[in-house]
């Protein structure tokens, strides 16, 4: 072979950094061994793989057709090399999930691997969608749990489960009271909300279509405790997933309010790089996920 396992490690690495220096860095190596490694792979093939910008070095477009498939092929020799180490262990996985998911079932499912892979670690990044979505696409997350539609080219998305989400006040609330809300209810209404981005944002704005630009939104805050505890004490209204909430209903801290005539079903995804080696570990966590 004309390259180099090492010369597409130091591509990757300044394609991730966008910098030379932290790129060798991050691989244990002096920035003019990572330098020549980068130059020769261009060399060899005369092609450049980056654009100066300023002080960045930015993919440019044979870089970032090269960078999956390089990708790739790093991510199968680390697999064999595991393999031919640990005889065959899961080793480590990285994966992402939304807050819903990340604070009220992702922990499940990594015990869950754990009992049957007692090897294995497990790395949870929990954030929104769009930023689990962004990591996933740039090679930092294996994969991704998420709570809301992201489309992308480069993205696998595969249904994982239903869900729903329900529209909840504090019991001494006005709106308590009432068997059903309307729209007009819901207009004037006080909403606590999660933030742009998120999953359950969006699946929120889906079902209030036609009502958004006239709704007062009082806060955005981008925990659910923070969410439960201002409808707690008062400050409004919202919506959340029903599996964040059902506590609180049974201990009767927050109550729900039906809105029978606005669809608040959504469905989480898995969400995956197309280009992603499936590790062994990735896909007895696909299997954990189908059960």
């Amino acid at each position: 072979m004309r390259y180099t396992l090492r010369q597409l490690e130091v591509f990757l690495a300044t394609a991730h950094f966008e910098n030379v220096t932290k790129a060798a860095q991050s691989l244990a190596m002096s920035q003019s061994a990572a330098s020549g490694a980068l130059k020769d792979l261009e060399q060899q093939f005369d092609m450049q793989l980056f654009d100066r910008v300023g002080k960045r070095l930015q993919a440019n477009e044979q870089g970032l057709s090269l960078r999956p498939k390089a990708q790739a092929l790093i991510e199968q020799a680390r697999a064999l090399e595991q393999e031919l180490v640990n005889h065959k262990d899961i080793g480590h996985i990285k994966v992402g999930a939304t807050l819903t998911i990340g604070n009220y079932l992702a922990v499940g499912l990594m015990a869950e691997f754990m009992r049957e892979n007692p090897s294995a670690e497990i790395q949870l990044e929990v954030a929104n969608t769009e930023a689990i979505a962004k990591q996933v696409l740039n090679f930092d997350l294996d994969l991704g749990l998420i709570e809301g539609e992201f489309h992308h080219a480069d993205l696998e998305v595969s249904h994982w489960r239903d869900d729903e989400l329900v529209v909840f006040c504090a019991p001494n609330h006005p709106l308590a009271a009432k068997q059903v809300l309307t729209d007009q209810d819901l207009l004037a209404a006080d909403w606590i909300l999660r933030e742009t981005g998120s999953g359950t944002r969006q699946g929120f704005d889906r079902a209030m279509h036609g009502l958004l630009a006239e709704q007062t939104i009082k806060l955005e805050l981008q925990h659910t405790e923070a969410i439960k505890r201002a409808v707690e004490a008062g400050l409004g209204i919202s919506c959340l997933s029903r599996i964040t909430l059902e506590d609180a209903f049974q201990r009767g801290n927050l109550v729900p309010l039906l809105v029978p005539h606005r669809d608040f079903h959504r469905a989480f995804y898995v969400i995956l790089h197309k280009n992603k080696y499936r590790s062994t570990g990735i896909q007895r966590w696909l299997a954990l996920c189908t059960q």
